[in-house]
């Protein structure tokens, strides 16, 4: 298995993996939608996308990152906002490799940090970001408005 960018080409299968992380999050299954959302981002080239492939070319797993800019520090940092991986490819290390590979987008960027969030009840998740060097930032509130 090996971590790579994004390609077009990966459009169909990076979608079916997107969906299943949305209705992980107890969204409602919109393939329509998230292959739309898909095709902008990689048009756009607004964020990064880091795949992982089986050597049959099967997808099974994504990280997905945003550029966000500090203002106090003056740099890039970036958001990991999806990280998935398919359930049958769970425990394999996946996820710490796609950790990697976002480490490596923010020091090739020249960006100062990389931060992210995750629902407390996401035990897996807590536990893998503290395992690869996240820190839990408790001096801080997170809030959110919505204009739905």
């Amino acid at each position: 298995m090996k971590i790579r960018k994004v390609k077009n080409t990966d459009l169909e299968q990076i979608t079916e993996l997107f969906d299943a992380y949305r209705i992980f999050y107890r969204n409602n299954s919109d393939k329509y939608g998230a292959k739309k959302f898909l095709a902008e981002r990689l048009k756009n080239k607004d964020s990064e996308i880091f795949v992982c492939e089986t050597n049959e070319n099967n997808l099974v797993g994504f990280v997905h990152l945003y550029p966000l800019f500090s203002s106090t520090r003056m740099k890039k940092l970036w958001l990991l906002n999806d990280l998935y991986v398919n359930p049958e490819y769970r425990g394999k290390g996946i996820s710490v490799k796609f950790i990697e590979r976002a480490k490596k987008l923010v020091a090739d960027s020249s960006a100062c940090a990389m931060f992210l969030e995750t629902e407390k009840s996401n035990l897996i998740g807590n536990n893998l970001y503290l395992k690869t060097g996240f820190k839990l930032n408790e001096g801080s509130n997170f809030y959110e408005w919505n204009n739905d």
